[in-house]
């Protein structure tokens, strides 16, 4: 069986991608890096005269100086020969790193195979419970021009501030550059408002604007940033997988 392994516009593996993301059925954290220009490398993997795969690779922003696979997809029937075709990948892409959301099973299954050193540099969150959390005296509304003047009215929609006496004690809100319909709560409690559950409201309260609007809201935190994963628990999400890190045994063949 001859195998091919060459680097493609986005458009040839489109179909694939699409199926990559129907199989996924969650939030893919690096699903944007593909749309913007000269952040990555996409590499079409063929057997014969047929598509049966692609491989993409990070190579700007913070790979810059890194690249790492973090994209591997294949259709069901070329599954049999996973590892072989990865083998061909790398070689192609000589890379020395690979990084993985674990809830990809077939992209996880290659990096433990291929990589060593495997760590997790942070804890995914998907929206598992309805909270009511209602701290006194706490109020939350969208941030007013005045205080965010270099946003958009459409942008501020999806921003959400906590006040407090006045006082607002906390910032956050909905990044959408994720596959549709996900969207990825961040939020930022200030200095002296910690512990009040602030931040558990404000993240609730930003979910709920995900839903009414269609849309599914997901989190992550760093593995070691304890406070914010407790944070999102209490809000309703709950853990659903890690995005992994390992370096390839031997480096680029």
């Amino acid at each position: 069986m001859e195998i091919r392994v060459e680097p493609a516009d986005l458009v040839v593996i489109g179909e694939l991608r699409d199926a990559y993301r129907r199989e996924m059925a969650c939030q893919i954290i690096h699903d944007s890096i593909h749309q913007r220009h000269g952040w990555t490398v996409e590499y079409a993997i063929w057997t014969g005269e047929t598509l049966v795969g692609y491989g993409s690779v990070a190579v700007a922003g913070p790979w810059a100086d890194d690249p790492v696979v973090y994209e591997y997809y294949l259709t069901p029937s070329a599954r049999m020969d996973a590892f072989r075709l990865f083998e061909c990948f790398l070689r192609a892409a000589r890379v020395r790193a690979i990084e993985m959301q674990s809830n990809d099973v077939l992209g996880t299954a290659m990096l433990y195979a291929f990589a060593e050193g495997v760590f997790s540099e942070s804890v995914l969150f998907e929206d598992g419970i309805t909270t009511s959390w209602a701290p006194e005296g706490a109020i939350f509304r969208h941030p007013t021009a005045a205080e965010e003047p270099d946003l958009s009215a459409d942008v501020r929609r999806w921003r959400g501030v906590v006040e407090l006496g006045g006082v607002v004690a906390a910032t956050g809100g909905v990044l959408f550059h994720y596959n549709p319909p996900y969207g990825d709560v961040y939020m930022d409690v200030a200095e002296g408002y910690r512990r009040l559950g602030l931040g558990t409201f404000l993240v609730q309260e930003l979910k709920r604007l995900c839903h009414q609007s269609g849309r599914i809201p997901g989190a992550r935190c760093r593995i070691a940033n304890v406070a914010s994963r407790g944070t999102l628990q209490k809000a309703g999400f709950v853990p659903c997988g890690h995005l992994l890190r390992g370096v390839i045994r031997n480096g680029p063949t």
